[in-house]
């Protein structure tokens, strides 16, 4: 089925069909109806590829993201896919699993396939990756990081500030064995999240060893299980872990649940994003929340404004926009236990 179907349908001039898909308000409302009314009835779809082709602008935007399965990034899409909905653009989702291989390659094929432009939530602190994108002036955005260089606008968190208000929260508690989980270092968020939860310590006149860094290869809740099973390997026992990002946090969670340790009396848990299931755990859980919804909605908004500039030849400028983020305080945190009272429930179990 082709436009001209639709035109001889409607009864009206295949220019028409053209004005009618892409300038409608060139088109009185009566030959739209018409019009619209042909493409319902034929089942007409327009050839997007023959379109971009002929008219050199593309209709799709690529976003990059580290993990899929994190619920945090899937309402970093959902924003960026509503801002670009309402600009009549599409969003195409890629995964990396936190490789700056796979990164690369996703860059690649999205130059490959024409796309307006990247939001990326880098996998690294590599920049040279992106020189592909700047060589066929593709604009792009950082996404959930923060740059000082000018080469790209960027939207994120002030993580350090986050990390260090969950440490504080867990000192002023009474707190003085910290576990930390931590996340590959190559990411930024991992280690302005670790200098936070320092800072915090340092802040309140502790020492270095009040925070025990527990290495986790992925910010999975499969790592958050077999980290938890580690922590409780040691003697002695945290009374607190502060974890990354609350996938860690849930699998500390469960391991807890198994393992009959009560959370907070025994040990508190906080985690980092506050994600929906964090507030629905079986121990509501206490967690720094980031705007991640708005970190994926202003990311696509700076692209578009970069893809504008660069329309009407304008210059433009990167901006760099950093939210702060809030702890919540639910169930998951309390004071630390008594020791006489610890150590008599170490030995009941």
């Amino acid at each position: 089925m082709s436009m001209t179907d639709v035109a001889r349908h409607a009864h009206v001039a295949l220019g028409t069909v053209s004005h009618v898909l892409n300038h409608p308000e060139r088109v009185s409302e009566a030959k739209r109806a018409r019009v619209h009314a042909a493409i319902a009835e034929l089942g007409y779809v327009r050839n997007e590829s023959a379109r971009l082709l002929r008219s050199g602008q593309s209709s799709t935007v690529g976003l990059v993201v580290l993990d899929m399965r994190n619920p945090f990034f899937t309402d970093v899409a959902r924003g960026a896919q509503d801002a670009a909905e309402a600009a009549g653009l599409q969003v195409i989702l890629c995964n990396t699993d936190e490789d700056p291989g796979r990164e690369q390659s996703h860059l690649s094929a999205l130059v490959e396939h024409g796309a307006l432009g990247v939001l990326v939530v880098p996998s690294d602190s590599e920049t040279e990756r992106y020189n592909l994108l700047r060589s066929r002036s593709i604009p792009f955005v950082f996404v959930d990081r923060t740059v000082d260089a000018p080469i790209a606008c960027s939207v994120g968190v002030a993580d350090v500030a986050g990390a260090a208000a969950a440490v504080s929260h867990l000192l002023a508690l009474g707190h003085r064995r910290i576990a930390m989980l931590t996340g590959h270092t190559r990411l930024s968020q991992v280690r302005d999240r670790i200098e936070g939860a320092r800072v915090a310590v340092r802040q309140a006149g502790l020492p270095d060893d009040t925070l025990q860094l527990v290495d986790c290869p992925t910010l999975t809740f499969a790592d958050g299980l077999d980290a938890a099973r580690r922590v409780l390997g040691t003697t002695p026992h945290p009374t607190a872990i502060f974890c990354t990002n609350d996938l860690l946090a849930l699998g500390v969670l469960q391991v807890m649940t198994q393992q009959g340790i009560s959370v907070p009396d025994e040990i508190s848990v906080v985690g980092y994003d506050d994600i929906d299931f964090a507030a629905a755990a079986a121990v509501p859980l206490t967690s720094v929340r980031q705007p991640s919804n708005q970190l994926g909605r202003i990311a696509l908004e700076l692209l578009l404004a970069e893809v504008a500039a660069s329309e009407t030849g304008q210059a433009h400028e990167h901006h760099r926009v950093v939210f702060t983020p809030e702890l919540v305080v639910r169930s998951s945190s309390g004071p630390p236990p008594d020791p006489q009272t610890a150590s008599v429930r170490s030995r009941a179990r």
